[in-house]
């Protein structure tokens, strides 16, 4: 009875809930972590956190779930940990979230797994609220549900705006998810369309609040991104190029692995959004040109952060 209520109590949070033994295998798992996850209880249960589930991944692109895990340390020295990590859900995106791990112990203080709470930790979220007030047709791609070329053309008009009454520079970062049409001949169109939306959301799942992702056309996607410089847009570049190489869709049992190629652009004193797009357009060429998954910004190509 008592045990029928702590569940009752741990299913009723809206933040996700989950615990482990000491073989970091999950012993519970509440509804707020299906829902934030995707994966039912019954998927996870009895299985390790690091069996091809969550896999959380760090800014850096590191895999926490075999170097780094805040639940195998705080199982180790008993000490609370907290980090802003990007858990993959079982659509294929990354989704930010806030994890908290606590050693669980038993009556005579032993450790003997421990829990961890993760919350949604989206930094995109004013942008979609505005999304939902335009929620017209005409701005919207339907597969994806971020942003058209209409309204990346209607976003560039904002940073042109801010431009020329603050000089307030900003920077433009086109992708084009490589070998698409390998993707399409080799697992159908439907997986094609499966593999779009998967890149549109581990996009925008981390820019910050007033930086635009849209569907450019086809594969390729431009994000816009203010108040930023050349550093900044570097940084930001990678870490989309990152998230993408480290994501996936599942179908039919297997995994589908794709990567994408960048190339950016930061605008120059008093320059606008056409010629600043119009540079990160050839800069995506470059990196096409130079083998795929890397970046080229203002010329120049950048050192890849880690390995795939």
């Amino acid at each position: 009875m008592v045990q029928d209520f702590y569940k009752e109590v741990l299913d009723s949070l809206t933040e996700g809930v989950y615990f482990v033994d000491l073989d970091r295998k999950v012993t519970y798992w509440n509804k707020a972590a299906e829902r934030l996850s995707g994966y039912a209880a019954e998927e996870i249960m009895g299985k390790s956190c690091a069996d091809n589930y969550l896999r959380h991944v760090d800014e850096d692109g590191n895999q926490l779930c075999l170097q780094g895990c805040p639940l195998a340390a705080t199982m180790n020295d008993g000490e609370v940990r907290e980090a802003s990590v990007y858990m993959h859900h079982k659509f294929g995106h990354r989704v930010p979230v806030f994890v908290r791990a606590s050693p669980m112990r038993d009556e005579l203080g032993n450790i003997v797994g421990a829990v961890e709470v993760f919350v949604d930790n989206s930094k995109h979220l004013v942008i979609l609220e505005e999304m939902e007030k335009l929620r017209k047709e005409v701005l919207t791609d339907k597969l994806t549900g971020i942003g058209n070329r209409r309204y990346a053309e209607i976003s560039s008009d904002r940073l042109d705006a801010s431009m020329k009454e603050s000089g307030i520079p900003f920077g433009v970062v086109f992708a084009d998810i490589d070998h698409f049409k390998k993707v399409n001949d080799l697992w159908g169109h439907h997986v094609g369309d499966m593999v779009i939306a998967m890149v549109a959301r581990t996009l925008t799942a981390s820019l910050r609040p007033l930086d635009v992702a849209c569907r450019w056309g086809g594969e390729e996607f431009v994000v816009l991104i203010p108040n930023t410089t050349p550093e900044g847009l570097a940084i930001v570049a990678e870490r989309l190029r990152m998230l993408v190489a480290q994501s996936w869709v599942e179908h039919e049992g297997q995994r589908v692995e794709v990567t994408a190629s960048f190339g950016g652009a930061a605008s120059g004193k008093g320059e606008l959004a056409a010629a600043v797009i119009a540079r990160a357009d050839k800069q995506l060429y470059l990196s096409k040109e130079a083998g795929r998954n890397c970046i080229y910004i203002n010329g120049k190509k950048l050192d890849q952060v880690g390995s795939e």
